[in-house]
């Protein structure tokens, strides 16, 4: 890819349809794979996996990802039709493997952020892959 040509990829996910989440993970992989590092590609998908699944879980409505890729930066934005702000805490031993998506994503993204959007919201990530996304 060259400096500045932008490419990405969009796709809806139904309402509790947790097997979208794996189809959107193959997707990210098949657009980051042949463009980045797979250490920064693995961290994508399960940054992204995280953000889905939160928006399915707790929200009534499905969602819509988008993936941009452009000069070096991928930007991950999952939309939801809940203006409830997600709340990320730290999850105890009694939470199991639930609770820690944005315990991930706080840890794991160049940056994050919730932007409200007409009656929803947009929850984001994005990974600095240096020259090797340019």
């Amino acid at each position: 890819m060259r400096v500045g040509e932008k490419t990405g990829l969009a796709r809806a996910v139904h309402r509790a349809d947790l097997q979208a989440v794996g189809e959107v993970r193959r997707s990210l992989r098949e657009l980051l794979r042949p463009r980045c590092p797979m250490q920064l590609a693995d961290v994508a998908e399960l940054l992204t996996t995280e953000l889905v699944t939160n928006a399915l879980v707790h929200t009534d409505q499905g969602a819509e990802v988008s993936a941009t890729l452009d000069s070096g930066r991928l930007r991950v934005e999952v939309r939801d039709h809940t203006a409830r702000r997600p709340r990320p805490y730290v999850p105890t031993a009694d939470d199991g493997t639930h609770g820690r998506g944005l315990v991930l994503v706080d840890a794991l993204a160049d940056a994050w952020g919730v932007d409200p959007l007409g009656g929803g919201k947009v929850v984001w990530f994005e990974l600095d892959g240096g020259p090797a996304l340019s």
